[in-house]
């Protein structure tokens, strides 16, 4: 009786530390390096990986370190993992040449990149240990602002001196630019507008899009948001008609 009471007593020992191991583990979705340091890993990936693994981490001389083959390789493996690999294998040539603090700020730019938020501290080589790799996700987009790529709704009419312009224009929203990789774009991606609202738009090479067959319509335009003093433009890459009138 007293052997079964030990053994008993040993397993729900043994079975309380991996419940006190699951409950206090950790992933890279904890915020666990900070924004100035994924900043700094990014001028120094720029220089010492970009060539072999592209500017956006796709792949070239080296394998990709983003989607697929970032989740192949890495989801569900501790960080130190990851680490270990860089600094023993980077860069090609010269292994294991960087110091500790260029690998942590180059490994904060990959997390960053593959769509892991930013935390208050820097990641340290200590606290690599359980924190564990987590499938790569989509980059939220940028803020809307001059230069963005957009998608507004509106309706088209003629402008001055044979333009044409989006009136009752809805709020501009980001959205991902033709044959851009699928690195950007919210988890949960916003619904496609749809509704008017108080803008006016100026369209830039409407011309293309046979304007003259679609005058009155309730337009879906993407492009290239520019925003001047006077007035917002579109330079226009795709549009579409959501209704045959505007009422």
């Amino acid at each position: 009786m007293r052997k079964a009471g030990l053994i008993l007593a040993v397993a729900v020992i043994a079975a309380f530390g991996t419940f006190a191991r699951a409950q206090g583990s950790k992933t890279v979705d904890a915020g666990v390096y900070s924004d100035v340091q994924a900043t700094r890993g990014a001028a120094a990936y720029d220089q010492i990986c970009g060539r072999c693994h592209r500017a956006d981490l796709g792949g070239a001389d080296g394998p990709a370190l983003k989607e697929d083959r970032f989740n192949r390789n890495f989801a569900g493996k501790d960080l130190r993992t990851l680490y270990g690999r860089m600094s023993t294998t980077m860069p090609r040539g010269a292994p294991g040449s960087l110091s500790e603090g260029a690998y942590l700020d180059i490994l904060a730019y990959v997390l960053r990149e593959n769509g892991f938020p930013a935390g208050s501290h820097e990641l340290s080589v200590d606290a690599l240990e359980g924190v564990q790799v987590l499938p790569t996700r989509p980059k939220p987009l940028p803020a809307v602002g001059d230069f963005s790529y957009v998608e507004v709704v509106g309706c088209l009419v003629p402008g001055d001196e044979g333009g044409w312009m989006l009136t009752r224009g809805g709020d501009p929203i980001a959205t991902i630019p033709p044959g851009m990789t699928t690195g950007f774009g919210p988890p949960n991606a916003p619904i496609a507008p749809t509704s008017l609202g108080n803008h006016t738009y100026s369209l830039v090479d409407a011309m293309a899009y046979n304007p003259a067959a679609l005058n009155g319509h309730k337009m879906r335009v993407r492009g290239l948001l520019i925003r001047m003093p006077s007035e917002e433009r579109i330079t226009i890459s795709d549009v579409k008609s959501l209704s045959s009138s505007c009422q």
